[in-house]
């Protein structure tokens, strides 16, 4: 990080990504100030949506903290139930699996997702045996074997 950043939540413009008709929103402290090592996105999933897909990290660990909302997350553990003040870390390698969807029929779950942002960075999707390669570069997809 070069400068210290301040960034309101309300303030931010959202970043909708669809994905087989699913969506969610990200408001992204990285787009608004180079971040370096580390990142911070607001997520906000309407009711019935996931963010993301069942993934794994190799190098970034992460961190969820729920603020508003009732959250589940699947991970090789099982489904774990969160709510309004809770955290939840994910450890880079395949026991850090997870996928957060919101588990309200009415209410918007919003968290908070911080995590380490170190490159190059490699993402499994177990449940599609796909993965992606994240570089300065670009993204690279990849099949797994």
């Amino acid at each position: 990080m070069n400068k210290i950043i301040i960034a309101n939540y309300k303030e931010m413009a959202p970043q909708v990504i669809s994905q087989g008709g699913n969506s969610f929103a990200v408001k992204s402290v990285i787009e608004e100030v180079d971040t370096g090592k580390c990142a911070a996105n607001f997520v906000e999933v309407e009711p019935g949506q996931f963010a993301y897909g069942y993934h794994y990290h190799e190098v970034n660990e992460e961190v969820f903290y729920i603020i508003r909302g009732h959250a589940v997350v699947r991970t090789p553990e099982g489904e774990k139930s969160l709510k309004e003040g809770d955290i939840i870390a994910f450890p880079a390698n395949p026991e850090g699996a997870h996928v957060i969807r919101n588990g309200s029929a009415t209410e918007k779950l919003v968290y908070l997702d911080v995590g380490t942002r170190l490159m190059p960075e490699v993402v499994h999707f177990p449940d599609t045996n796909t993965g992606m390669v994240c570089s300065p570069s670009g993204v690279y997809h990849f099949q797994e074997s």
